[in-house]
């Protein structure tokens, strides 16, 4: 019997206990499973494995880098894989990357985080992020190159921390990429998570919010484009299940040429015996051509009546007939009046990355959208 709510899903670390997709189910619907290249069955034997993904840090001195195994007790502590590929990637990645901020450590330029595939072939991995008590932290997840690559990268922000994610996949037209990331919030602590999906054959990215303590605050935004023949998946989970929490979800999209296919799903989960929950996702994609398709879903679970605020929105349309008449009536042409309503649409995304590199690198990446659209 299917499970009713995202509470029943059974979590495990154990491959055998999820069944392999086959696109009927919830979770999978939107995903071409033909597309995966066998990372949602298991490693296929094809060139691959240790070495055809490379990562490489670049910290300030304060911040301890280690590379351990999965035995590690650090490792696999913060979550349960939800999924098969989830617990695949968990499973047969070679090791494990460990950033560590120590406690009330004020870090000042970003973490670095580069990705790179190397060589073809499946590829699983595993990062751990983990801000001790009181320290500040932003970390840059950089992907890029050609892969076929899944993986599980957990934050733990301890009590009182504050850690900025900026998460940039910027594949290589080919790449595959199927991520998870696994947020864990200690009292009073802060996570501000950023997804910039621009390049790959296939990306789809879940990120998983859990409260361990109350007073918790979690925003997530995104931005993504998605041209023809690519498929870009964003799944959101945040789970209140303690008391005086908050939560903001924020992604925008835009997309354009035949079958380009963006999906969005946003599930919240207030869970039962919680007070003072403040919550709200929002999804909106600028559809820019014709033969393109957008599944945005948001999902609202309520268990309790002693609620502050909770809320969802989906928008999905193309350009506003009047705002480019307005700009056009003031004498600018009909192509640049286009570009000037998108800049404004992922505006304010791009300026809440708080990084000013990948915020250049964003608003070039729009441009060359936009010039080939043109």
């Amino acid at each position: 019997m299917p499970a009713v709510s995202k509470l029943d899903t059974a979590g495990s670390f154990e491959t055998a206990d999820f069944p392999v997709p086959n696109g009927r189910e919830e979770e999978w619907r939107f995903t071409p499973l033909r597309r995966l290249r066998g990372l949602h069955t298991g490693p296929d034997g094809t060139e691959g494995g240790e070495g055809a993904v490379s990562v490489a840090v670049e910290a300030e001195p304060a911040v301890r880098v280690e590379t351990v195994g999965l035995d590690d007790e650090r490792v696999g502590a913060s979550f349960t894989p939800l999924e098969r590929v989830s617990a695949l990637a968990y499973r047969h990645a070679a090791g494990a990357t460990l950033v560590t901020v120590p406690k009330e450590t004020q870090v000042e330029r970003p973490v670095v985080v580069a990705v790179r595939g190397e060589r073809p072939g499946q590829a699983f991995g595993h990062t751990v992020v983990r801000l001790e008590p009181f320290a500040t932290a932003t970390v840059v997840l950089d992907h890029a190159g050609s892969a076929t690559y899944a993986d599980n990268v957990e934050f733990v922000v301890g009590d009182g921390a504050a850690l900025t994610v900026v998460s940039v996949h910027d594949w290589g037209r080919d790449a595959v990429h199927v991520a998870y990331h696994h947020v864990s919030l200690g009292r009073d602590a802060r996570f501000r998570g950023h997804a910039v999906t621009l390049g790959g054959d296939l990306v789809r990215v879940s990120a998983t919010v859990r409260y361990t303590a109350p007073g918790g605050d979690a925003e997530l935004n995104g931005v993504y484009f998605t041209d023809a023949g690519q498929h870009h998946e964003h799944r959101l989970l945040v789970d209140h299940s303690q008391s005086h929490c908050r939560s903001r979800v924020e992604y925008k999209g835009a997309l354009q040429g035949d079958d380009a296919h963006a999906v969005w799903i946003g599930d919240v989960i207030i869970g039962v015996g919680t007070e003072g929950t403040d919550t709200y996702e929002y999804n909106r994609n600028l559809v820019l051509t014709d033969n393109t398709r957008v599944d945005s879903v948001p999902n609202l679970e309520i268990f309790t009546g002693e609620v502050l605020g909770a809320g969802h929105a989906s928008a999905s349309g193309r350009l506003d007939d009047l705002h480019l008449f307005y700009l056009q009536a003031r004498g600018i042409e009909a192509e640049e009046a286009r570009r000037l309503v998108v800049r404004g649409f992922f505006a304010e995304m791009i300026a809440r990355l708080g990084v000013p590199e990948v915020e250049e690198r964003l608003t070039a990446a729009i441009e060359r959208e936009l010039e080939r659209s043109a």
